[in-house]
């Protein structure tokens, strides 16, 4: 098995753990807290996920694992600048709970945002090791202090809601999470010289923060922009409605996307180091990305409202439609956690900045509108701002890849059909189910089996390139099970 394999096999070991505790803890906490409770962490959360996306990426992750010839200054000055931003930030957020809580109209909103603050002090910690261990391809560790510091948030979370901590429970929860990850690394790596003050090489670190930083800011504001447009224009129930809505559709991102996403730029910068052709890597993935994530969010565009009866109760069925809508314009984001890495590897950061910047404006501007409208409209917009932000990006990537329109939609045309068959099976089974008024876990065991089938069908008789892929990571895998039997009979 290879290391990029291997990689993926502990990545998708520590997101499928942690999916599994937020479906639970989150099935729990939607009986505990009101949609309005629920919107409160919300916003509170994405407060804090604005400003730490940027100081992440100023100085962070994506710096260290990029750099092709790392050295002890190097990390040292990655750390040393996102503790100063970090702490700067946290105070400064301190001293904005409270006109945040005025802008809002929630006064209670001012002791979320404090308390959230700690997750700053916590970051550079975590971050700065979690990026040595990806870099080194060490996804296994990754995976345990991972998996432990979810199961701190969830014991966490579900204590204090029962407590009656409301809207606190969570936010408790994520600190207790982030402090419990930070200890974890700090242990596993016991390299305490890493954190260790320095500033050399410090203008080039901060050259590549700033495109970096301002890339995930405004991609992590937008994404949470509609959450906060809707706690000041509407109200927090609308907000904790919407970010429910979201989490179920974000779900292909925690089965898929991000198992890939931490494996996706060092293999790229190493397949770029070994001279291969990052056209052909770049619309191999793209074939293989999209013949999953579209019939899977046409699946939970279908089944939505069985999935929410299931997961989060019958309170909460208002969100089906906009499950549904965000579902549909969800379904241009399948190439999205491979934009950023290949601008990185053909060093074109700034790029991704421009393309930014161009898509996402007035992106904001059509949801902002939307927000009068309702949370339904905001859903709405996003079959209209996915499609241009995702136009956009392939735009500036077929710039630097050298590769046309029609390469591209030659890449996709077997997905397609894939997605049309399986698409028709899960079709046929919803209206077959919803005519006999079968249960809701019977309804979404029977739409799962029908979109399976027709999902390996499409692949058969399109012979789609997953099937190889599949074959060669099952061969694999039995292979690297053989060879641990015979070293340890």
């Amino acid at each position: 098995m290879s290391s990029v394999q291997r990689s993926i096999l502990f990545s998708a070991f520590d997101r499928y753990a942690s999916l599994l505790l937020f479906v639970v803890v989150t099935a729990v906490l939607a009986r505990l807290l009101s949609p309005s409770e629920f919107g409160i962490y919300a916003v509170a959360n994405a407060i804090i996920s604005v400003i730490s996306a940027c100081f992440q990426e100023f100085a962070g992750a994506s710096y260290l694992v990029q750099k092709r010839e790392l050295t002890r200054a190097n990390v040292q000055t990655t750390f040393t600048i996102t503790m100063v931003i970090s702490a700067a930030a946290a105070m400064a957020l301190f001293a904005l709970a409270q006109p945040l809580s005025h802008l809002f109209e929630m006064p209670s909103l001012k002791r979320g945002i404090e308390v959230s603050a700690l997750n700053l002090l916590l970051l550079p910690f975590s971050g700065t090791i979690s990026a040595l261990f990806r870099r080194e391809m060490e996804f296994g560790v990754l995976a345990i202090c991972n998996l432990i510091a979810g199961m701190v948030v969830a014991t966490v979370s579900v204590v204090l809601a029962v407590a009656d901590f409301s809207y606190m429970a969570p936010i408790w929860g994520g600190v207790a999470g982030n402090a419990m990850l930070a200890l974890m690394l700090l242990m596993w790596r016991r390299d305490f010289g890493a954190m260790r003050p320095s500033l050399l090489d410090c203008r080039e670190i901060v050259g590549f923060g700033l495109y970096s930083g301002a890339v995930s800011v405004v991609n992590v504001f937008y994404g949470l922009a509609p959450q906060l447009f809707l706690a000041k224009i509407l109200d927090f129930a609308s907000v904790g409605l919407y970010s429910r809505a979201t989490a179920l559709t974000q779900v292909f991102d925690k089965l898929v996307t991000q198992v890939l996403s931490p494996v996706i730029m060092p293999a790229v910068v190493a397949r770029s180091k070994a001279g291969g052709d990052l056209k052909s890597v770049y619309l191999d993935a793209v074939q293989l990305l999209s013949v999953v994530q579209w019939p899977f969010m046409i699946f939970v565009a279908v089944m939505a409202r069985p999935i929410v009866l299931l997961w989060l109760g019958p309170t909460w069925l208002e969100i089906v439609p906009v499950v549904r809508l965000l579902c549909v314009g969800s379904l241009a984001l399948f190439a999205a956690c491979l934009t950023y890495p290949v601008f990185v590897t053909v060093g074109r950061v700034h790029d991704a900045l421009i393309s930014s910047l161009i898509s996402l404006p007035p992106s904001l501007l059509v949801i902002f509108g939307a927000s009068f409208l309702g949370v339904e409209a905001v859903a709405a917009s996003a079959i209209l701002t996915l499609p241009f932000q995702a136009a956009v990006a392939v735009y500036f990537l077929g710039r630097h890849l050298n590769f046309r329109p029609g390469e591209f939609a030659r890449a996709l045309l077997k997905s397609g059909i894939v997605t049309a068959i399986a698409s028709s099976g899960v079709i046929i089974s919803a209206t077959l189910t919803e005519a006999e008024s079968l249960a809701p876990v019977v309804a979404l065991m029977s739409g799962g089996v029908a979109v399976a089938l027709c999902w390996w069908l499409g692949l058969v008789i399109t012979g789609h390139p997953l099937l190889h892929e599949l074959h060669r990571a099952a061969i694999g895998l039995v292979e690297s099970l053989q060879g641990r039997r015979a070293r340890y009979p």
